[in-house]
């Protein structure tokens, strides 16, 4: 099994991060879910319906790690670097929504 590398900083980590989503199935199904959480939070908040909050973990990290486990084959960051992996995330949606990555 490949060892994780330690990091000291976010700026240090997304590049091992993006070495990690590789596959573009893997990083659409990344934004899929990214965008759905972003959805599902705006329902909630105009419809006051904060038990579906509940659903977030499993829309955000559902589609992420089908994306990992079938089409990247690889183990999410999210389990040794859940917090820079979290950010990840979201910086690779915007870098994605914004053009600087490729769908």
């Amino acid at each position: 099994m490949k060892s994780t590398p330690e990091f000291t900083s976010f700026k240090r980590f997304y590049p091992f991060y993006l070495q990690e989503h590789r596959n573009a199935t893997c990083r659409r199904l990344h934004f899929a879910g990214s965008f759905l959480v972003l959805l599902v939070i705006l329902y909630a908040l105009f419809s006051q319906q904060f038990s579906l909050l509940w659903l977030l973990p499993i829309i955000g990290y559902g589609f992420a790690w089908v994306g990992h486990f079938f089409f990247e084959k690889n183990r999410p960051a999210t389990f040794k670097h859940p917090l820079y992996s979290l950010l990840g995330d979201w910086v690779m949606f915007k870098d994605m929504l914004v053009g600087k990555i490729k769908w």
